[in-house]
């Protein structure tokens, strides 16, 4: 691949997703976009490196997509998921009791494992939250993940990673070799088409986002720009889980850790340091 197509492709993937590529990476172009010069019907990569100059919207969408990363598996890394349900859950249904409802936000969902773990949780604690409306909504930026997000049919590997053998069994029907799951945990997640470069205002505000395992592939600039319009898009007491090897210290004060819940940050209005007033417990230890 020549220097300058690799620059082109790079450049194009960080304008539309944000998604660093390196030089060292170039076998992962080799890879991913070889098929989809096949599915047009071109000879071979150099044909459709040949077309990018004068690509037209729909192809360019489909190598961006071709690139995402699109690792997900149920209850990933398990901590933060227990996390959500013994800390978060319980100072949510504190602090919204008034209105009885908050709003989920999974972003960059890729098949939708993580929303449809924390729909789970939230199904096993119905007794709880009676009369509570709860949403989650699982974004994403390619077509393919989100639809099959959308039919919750998962492979056998898929439901073997991380999935607890009681949950498969409660929550989902074989169907010839795939598994299904239940319509009312289906019907517990709403996806959409998002892009996490843009604005999230049109979805809504959010009181606990989980934007896990993503911005390790942005360059600083871009993760402060993504933390930055999630926080406004939160209210003073929202929660923000991100993975095990992401962090805001040095890129936004606009989050700032939680104590001893690894993973997991407070909205940190006006940048001081201080937690809001809902999140206190969370500050001081309790539950």
């Amino acid at each position: 691949m020549r220097a300058e197509d690799f620059d082109l492709i790079a450049k194009i993937l960080k304008e539309r997703s944000g998604l660093i590529v390196t030089a060292d990476k170039s076998y992962l172009l080799e890879s991913r976009l070889t098929p989809v010069a096949r599915r047009r019907g071109m000879k071979g990569l150099d044909d459709l490196l040949g077309s990018l100059r004068a690509a037209s919207e729909d192809l360019l969408r489909e190598i961006t997509e071709a690139m995402t990363t699109n690792e997900s598996f149920f209850f990933r890394d398990i901590k933060p998921f227990e996390l959500f349900r013994t800390a978060a859950l319980p100072q949510m249904l504190q602090a919204r009791a008034a209105k009885k409802s908050f709003r989920i936000w999974s972003a960059a969902c890729s098949s939708g494992q993580e929303a449809y773990s924390l729909a789970m949780i939230l199904k096993e604690e119905a007794a709880r939250l009676a009369g509570w409306k709860i949403e989650i909504v699982g974004t994403d930026i390619s077509a393919e993940m989100l639809e099959k997000a959308k039919a919750g049919l998962y492979s056998q590997f898929e439901v073997q990673r991380g999935l607890p053998i009681q949950l498969l069994v409660k929550y989902f029907k074989k169907n010839n070799e795939m598994w299904q799951i239940d319509p009312s945990i289906r019907a517990m997640v709403q996806y959409r088409d998002f892009n996490l470069l843009g604005d999230p205002k049109s979805l809504g505000q959010f009181d606990i986002v989980f934007c896990r395992n993503v911005l390790i592939y942005f360059d600083q600039p871009t993760k402060a720009r993504v933390l930055d319009a999630i926080s406004r898009n939160m209210p003073d007491d929202g929660l923000l889980y991100l993975g095990g090897a992401e962090t805001v210290l040095g890129i936004s004060d606009r989050f700032r850790p939680v104590p001893d819940q690894r993973g997991v940050y407070a909205v940190n209005r006006g940048g001081n340091g201080a937690p809001a007033a809902g999140v206190a417990s969370l500050f001081s230890g309790g539950r």
